[in-house]
C-alpha cells in the first residue's frame, strides 16, 4: 500500500515461503469476485500457470486451504475462496488498514523528511 513517498508491503511468511502478500489477497478477492483461478488471473493480468502457482501455495500454507477447486461440469465447476480464505483475506486487509494508520506516527515523519523523491544515480567506479 503507498502511503505518501513510503511504501509499506504487509507479507506473512510461512517457513521459507510467503504465505500472503498483497499480490495474493488480489488474487482470493479475485477468485472470490470470477469464481475461477484462470478468470481471477486474467483480471488481474497473469497467466492461469501463475495464478495457480499462487493459489498452491497458498493453500500449503494455510490449514485449511485459502482456496477450493470444484471439478465437474455445469454451475458447479471452478473455485471458492473457502471460509477460512474469506476469514485470512479479511484478517489481512485489517492489518492492511492498521499498517496505513502508521502514517499518523511520529516515525513516519522522521523517515519521510530524510526520504529522497527518486533515488540517486548509481555511483560509477
Amino acid at each position: 500500500m503507498k502511503i505518501g513517498p513510503l511504501w509499506l508491503k504487509l507479507q506473512i511468511a510461512c517457513g521459507d515461503a510467503l504465505a500472503l502478500g498483497p499480490g495474493k489477497a488480489d488474487l482470493l478477492d479475485a477468485i472470490g469476485t470470477h469464481g475461477s483461478i484462470s478468470a481471477a488471473g486474467r483480471a488481474l493480468g497473469m497467466s492461469y500457470r501463475r495464478a495457480w502457482v499462487l493459489v498452491d501455495e497458498m493453500n500449503r500454507c494455510f490449514d485449511p486451504p485459502v482456496v477450493e477447486t470444484l471439478r465437474g461440469g455445469g454451475l458447479e465447476r471452478g473455485a471458492r475462496v473457502t471460509e477460512t480464505g474469506v476469514a485470512v483475506l479479511a484478517a489481512y486487509r485489517e492489518m492492511e488498514a492498521e499498517a496505513a494508520a502508521i502514517a499518523d506516527r511520529p516515525a513516519y515523519a522522521r523517515l519521510r523528511a530524510s526520504l529522497r523523491p527518486t533515488p540517486l544515480p548509481p555511483t560509477t567506479k
